[in-house]
């Protein structure tokens, strides 16, 4: 079983500790038996050395469970922590267009609902080996009570198995099919959360959202569930059922057969009545595991696939080697470069490219062109988000590939039109950061809205627009050479969208930054530097950005 298998791999030393313990515990629950049993059928007085060894089993029993627990326990923890910190650092190194085609449901499924199920099933490990453990010692007492019961509950128990597995394998079916899709509902709930407000103002798309996806995927999953549970059940109750024959059997047919004296036929139904209790607890956490053993092979299967796109283990390219000097970058190029990707609702395929272009330190550029003129990509492109499928992105004469391509990033601060704002500043170590940030927040008109302490941003919950300039507020903290905005001034206000333009751009110019703006505001296109014009993923203009008519005059 996979789940077994994990622990093993994870800790086998920790996890032959606790199974140890566990077969003692097992083992002290199968010798108190054997004292009860005997007490029950034989007349004379029990001795005073047997009373005390029947309370130090009493106290053995549940000490080793209890160490068997734990200690399984400690190593399931540590085994779901190491798992999560993997498949978290998988995920952040995985290439963004990877992750892109996973998609984000699939993701948040296997982070929230399979990690959930592996160690919830991890849980039970220890109740399993125990309960297992006094199953076969209950088997073993019995053989040695009589050979002829014995081998009538092993015909019973053959009997249940494969009746039992035969509805389990039916049932794991549904548990496959419910767990895909649970990723379908996920991708629904996203839609929910992120598309309210378009769901809100209209009540047909709103109604239909519901009935045709959400309630469709939401029954789905609960017939798959309640067919695998269903099927569980039965395989539990046709279970409980044999026992009950096998005892009827026990007491009615192995008489005429086998002359057994009537403690000997006690004890067999006592021993058979304790047996009904750890048998029916292992398999009614079968479907735990089953589930778990599911989730796991989905966590693998996403693992794996991260890992085939991973960056090669090459170590990097140290900062130091990749720039020219330590006085930064000279030169930024793309060289030939396309990138190739489907878009949604179509059969052929959009190509960016090939597309030739250069930046300086202190330039500020204008990328302007129509919807899925590939602007965005470009974007990526040029800041190695996405690596092209052909030519180079060069810096200072150096290519850029997987092994330099941190260092490189590391030039950048962006603010993309669907960022995501943290409540924190992570990765931020430079002297006198709040009083910077306290500056920022006057100078972007937020010191009324949002208060900054120890690294804590007080709230993000504002306008798109004041969002963004709360972006902006952290990619001024980070201080990096290059600075990236998609369509950051579509939701600022006529007066900050002037401040913007007019000031805030033309302050980082000055600083010596390079600034690249997405941007379809032709009013300011005569204060950029260069202006770059893309149309179905073609390069039809790179041009002094002073000969663009303007319609605005820049304001005294």
């Amino acid at each position: 079983m996979k789940l077994f298998r994990f622990l093993l791999g994870f800790s086998p030393g920790t996890f032959a500790l606790s199974v140890t313990f566990g077969l003692i515990s097992g083992a002290a629950n199968i010798g108190m038996l054997v004292y009860i049993s005997r007490a029950l059928t034989q007349n004379r007085r029990t001795s005073t050395s047997v009373l005390w060894l029947y309370l130090g089993l009493c106290a053995l029993m549940p000490v080793t469970r209890f160490v068997s627990e734990m200690v399984l326990n400690y190593l399931s923890q540590n085994a779901i922590f190491e798992l999560r910190m993997k498949l978290s650092r998988q995920i952040l190194e995985a290439p963004l267009k990877h992750l892109e085609k996973i998609g984000s449901p699939r993701l948040y499924a296997t982070l929230t609902d399979d990690i959930i199920s592996i160690a919830s099933a991890l849980m039970f490990l220890p109740v399993i080996f125990i309960n297992a453990t006094v199953v076969v010692g209950c088997l073993l007492y019995l053989g040695w009570l009589s050979f002829n019961v014995l081998s009538v509950l092993l015909c019973f128990m053959v009997v249940g198995v494969i009746s039992y597995q035969t509805l389990l394998l039916r049932s794991i079916r549904y548990q496959r099919r419910s767990r895909e899709d649970m990723d379908v509902l996920f991708k629904h709930y996203r839609s929910m959360t992120d598309g309210n407000k378009e769901l809100k103002i209209h009540q047909g798309r709103r109604e239909a959202f519901v009935t045709q996806l959400l309630e469709t995927t939401a029954k789905r999953l609960r017939k798959l569930n309640l067919s695998a549970t269903a099927l569980f059940t039965a395989a539990a109750s046709w279970g409980q059922a044999l026992f009950f024959i096998l005892i009827g059997v026990v007491l009615f047919a192995v008489p005429i057969f086998d002359d057994l004296s009537t403690p000997v036929m006690i004890t067999c139904t006592i021993v058979i009545l304790y047996l009904m209790t750890p048998l029916s607890v292992t398999l009614n956490l079968l479907p735990s595991l089953t589930k778990a053993n599911v989730a796991l092979k989905k966590v693998e299967l996403l693992g794996l696939s991260l890992d085939t796109q991973k960056k090669n283990d090459a170590p990097p390219v140290a900062g130091s080697a990749l720039l020219e000097s330590n006085n930064g970058w000279k030169r930024l190029e793309l060289v030939n470069v396309t990138h190739t990707y489907h878009r949604e609702q179509e059969d052929e395929s959009f190509t960016l490219g090939p597309i030739d272009l250069e930046f300086r330190p202190g330039e500020l550029v204008f990328i302007t062109g129509g919807n899925g003129s590939g602007k965005t990509t470009l974007l990526k492109l040029i800041t190695a988000l996405y690596l092209p499928e052909s030519g180079e992105i060069r810096l200072d004469g150096k290519t850029i590939s997987p092994q330099n391509v941190d260092t490189f990033r590391g030039q950048f601060s962006v603010v993309f039109s669907d960022f995501h704002l943290f409540e924190t500043i992570l990765g931020i170590d430079k002297p006198e950061l709040d009083a910077k940030a306290l500056h920022y927040l006057k100078q972007l008109h937020l010191e009324n809205k949002v208060r900054y302490q120890d690294g804590n941003f007080s709230t993000t919950e504002l306008s798109q627009g004041q969002r963004k300039r709360l972006a902006l507020l952290t990619a001024y903290l980070e201080d990096r050479s290059i600075y990236i905005f998609d369509e950051w001034a579509a939701d600022q206000d006529p007066h900050f969208k002037q401040i913007f333009y007019y000031e805030l751009l033309p302050a980082l110019k000055a600083r010596g930054k390079t600034v690249l703006v997405i941007t379809h505001d032709d009013r300011y296109f005569r204060i950029a530097d260069r202006l770059i014009k893309l149309e179905n993923g073609k390069l039809i203009r790179s041009t002094d950005a002073m000969a663009t008519p303007v319609m605005v005059g820049m304001p005294a």
